[in-house]
Formats: structure tokens, C-alpha cells, sequence
């Protein structure tokens, strides 16, 4: 299967359910409502309250700006464009944001009724996905060879799916590595 490539300036602005900021949808498995997986970026201007998704378990990553102080259940968490792994935190906990130092752009991974992760990626390194269904949000623009195929580009700031992990896939850029349960994210 082909993996399928979203650029975020491709995607349209949608409100937060709550009003509180813009969202690009990059991906949704399945489609629609019932999604199990799906993969937004955020642009955040403001301090405020995230949107409650019950039953879902949230992955969040800061790709640029200075950071966010997240508060969940009352606990802070530091997130910054740095951090070597996402922040994992329950969709239906109480949670708000604090800018550090001005508006940051966040990648959210988030799974309903499946398991994943998401990480850094370390330019050049070879990665070998579990059996999942596995993608590549870039920051930066750069080549993605998975398997023994030829490098593609692959442009800043979008994402690239695979619905079954390559058995090697490796990018020469910045980036973040999502994972998501194979058999749910169809």
C-alpha cells in the first residue's frame, strides 16, 4: 500500500470544539466521527482550556514556537519543541495551556480504543516500526526511504502515513514519529 502524504497548508482551519483555538485535521482512521486514530496540528495563540475527548488517549508534541506549560489533573507539564518524546495524557482530563513565549504550533496524536506513541526523530537513523500502522510528521523538509526504496521528498511541516509499517523506514530531517495499533487504524 502506498503511504499517503498531507501537507498542512493543504488542510483548512476548523474551529476547537470549544472555541479556543484552530485545528488542521491531517488524518482520520476511519474517516468521519467514529475515528480510532487521528493526527491534527494546532495553531495556539492564546493561554486556555483544551477540548475534553472522552475515551481517547492523547499524544502532544510542541513542532515550533518556544513551548507550553500544559496542566493536567492539575499537574503542570513543560512541553517544548525539544522534548525527545510527545506528552501522553488522557483526552477527558481536565486540561489547559500556558504559552511560554508567544504561539506555538502542536502536533496531536490522538487514539480511541487503540495504543501508539509518538516520538522525535533522529535524522539518518533507521527506524524499525512494530507492527503498526506508522507515520512522519516533518518540520523540516527532507528524504524518506522506507525499505530498499528510493529516497522521496518529503516536504516540511506534513504528515506521511503508512497504513502497515515498512520494515525499515528512515528520514534525514526533523520530525516526529507517530504509531499507531495497525488492525484500528484502518
Amino acid at each position: 500500500m502506498q503511504p499517503l502524504t498531507v501537507r498542512t497548508a493543504d488542510v483548512p482551519e476548523q474551529p476547537w470544539r470549544n472555541g479556543g483555538g484552530v485545528t488542521r485535521e491531517l488524518l482520520a482512521l476511519p474517516t468521519g466521527a467514529d475515528w480510532r486514530v487521528r493526527v491534527s496540528v494546532a495553531d495556539v495563540a492564546r493561554d486556555g482550556d483544551f477540548s475534553s475527548f472522552v475515551g481517547v488517549e492523547r499524544w502532544f508534541a510542541v513542532v515550533d514556537g518556544a513551548g507550553i506549560v500544559l496542566t493536567v489533573d492539575g499537574q503542570e507539564h513543560r512541553c517544548t519543541r525539544d522534548d525527545a518524546e510527545g506528552f501522553a495524557f488522557a483526552g477527558n482530563a481536565p486540561t489547559s495551556c500556558r504559552l511560554i513565549d508567544g504561539a506555538t504550533r502542536d502536533l496531536n496524536l490522538m487514539l480511541r480504543g487503540t495504543r501508539g506513541a509518538l516520538a522525535r526523530v533522529v535524522a539518518d537513523r533507521i527506524r524499525r516500526p512494530p507492527e503498526r500502522a506508522c507515520g512522519l510528521y516533518a518540520t523540516t523538509a527532507g528524504s524518506v526511504r522506507a525499505d530498499t526504496r528510493q529516497p522521496s521528498p518529503m516536504p516540511a511541516h506534513a504528515l506521511r502515513w503508512w497504513p502497515r509499517a515498512p520494515a525499515t523506514v528512515a528520514f534525514d530531517g526533523c520530525g516526529w514519529w507517530l504509531d499507531a495499533d495497525a488492525e484500528t487504524a484502518r
